[in-house]
């Protein structure tokens, strides 16, 4: 008897009712895993993207930003897999509720992460959600404006114990002069009349904050400011680029001095209760970068480990 020809023409009216849907293999919860009998730390999604409205700090408005998500749980080693739509759909089912109108907030996220959490039973939870977010710089001396861009991650996770772990992550871009070059050009200029541009290049401090308490994106992008003092200009005329050029002057800095900077201001801001802080200098001298890492010290926070491929990313 011979098989039946498969009907290769796709069906726009069907529709598939409870009953259908109940009928189909869920492969997630019905087979046996494959390998190692053993639990997976994090399971989930990259780069699901979907617009979320976020609440400025100083005038209460709201901005909407293409918002990169990240979500993972943990898997027992007694199941093969997990739904991974039921995590996008949480996104879906609580946006409108949480992330509309008000705009984001710590709560809303937390809510979504709970959400996924309970109904793919799992123990733990974890939720990223990058995007680049737009803050106004005026220029140093003409009084022009630009939008300064701020690479950031909110990070949120829920333990086995239901503690609940709240990170956020800034890439700052900042100019580093050399104190050792802008003294030897010094020594040229008074000791044999030599014309010298001391060298500077474009430094990037990746600083991660573990808190509790609400600290605003602008918050920290002021913390770092002060910190640091030269960050890289948007609009530039004649005026401000001699003003920046006498801004470095005045904090010349190594890569060294631009962590221990960070670690004082960090350090001294209540909300924050861990940090890590990893600066990288893409040298103009060299061929190569020079790096620095530090920590706040806190038992089972953050480490001064780093992989090749965040030194690597920190190019900009």
């Amino acid at each position: 008897m011979s098989e039946p020809t498969l009907d290769f023409r796709y069906d726009r009216d069907f529709v598939a009712d409870e009953e259908y849907v109940a009928t189909l293999p869920d492969l997630q919860n019905g087979a046996n895993a494959l390998g190692a009998v053993v639990k997976l730390e994090r399971v989930g999604i990259h780069n699901f993207r979907l617009p979320i409205q976020f609440r400025r700090r100083d005038d209460d408005s709201i901005i909407e930003l293409e918002t990169s998500v990240t979500g993972t749980v943990s898997l027992d080693a007694t199941k093969k897999g997990i739904n991974m739509s039921r995590i996008m759909r949480s996104f879906y089912e609580e946006k409108d509720a949480a992330f509309r109108g008000g705009g984001f907030t710590t709560d809303a996220l937390e809510a979504v992460l709970r959400a996924y959490k309970r109904e793919l039973q799992s123990f733990e939870a974890d939720v990223m959600l990058a995007f680049s977010y737009p803050m106004r710089q005026k220029s140093l001396r003409s009084g022009l404006e630009g939008w300064q861009y701020y690479d950031v991650i909110l990070e949120m996770g829920i333990d086995k114990n239901d503690r609940v772990r709240k990170v956020l992550h800034m890439d700052f871009v900042y100019s580093s002069a050399c104190p050792c070059s802008f003294e030897l050009s010094e020594h040229a200029r008074a000791a044999r009349n030599k014309a010298t541009v001391s060298h500077s290049q474009r430094s990037v401090a990746r600083i991660s904050v573990a808190h509790e308490q609400l600290i605003w994106i602008e918050d920290l992008q002021e913390i770092l400011l002060g910190a640091l003092q030269t960050e890289t200009q948007v609009m530039v005329k004649r005026e401000d680029e001699q003003a920046f050029a006498e801004l470095n002057g005045a904090f010349l800095k190594f890569v060294e001095d631009a962590a221990r900077l960070l670690f004082e201001a960090l350090n001294n801001d209540a909300r924050i209760l861990d940090f890590k802080i990893l600066c990288s200098h893409l040298e103009s001298l060299h061929s190569h970068d020079a790096v620095a890492v530090a920590v706040k010290g806190v038992a089972g926070g953050f480490s001064t480990d780093v992989t090749y491929n965040e030194f690597r990313t920190l190019l900009k």
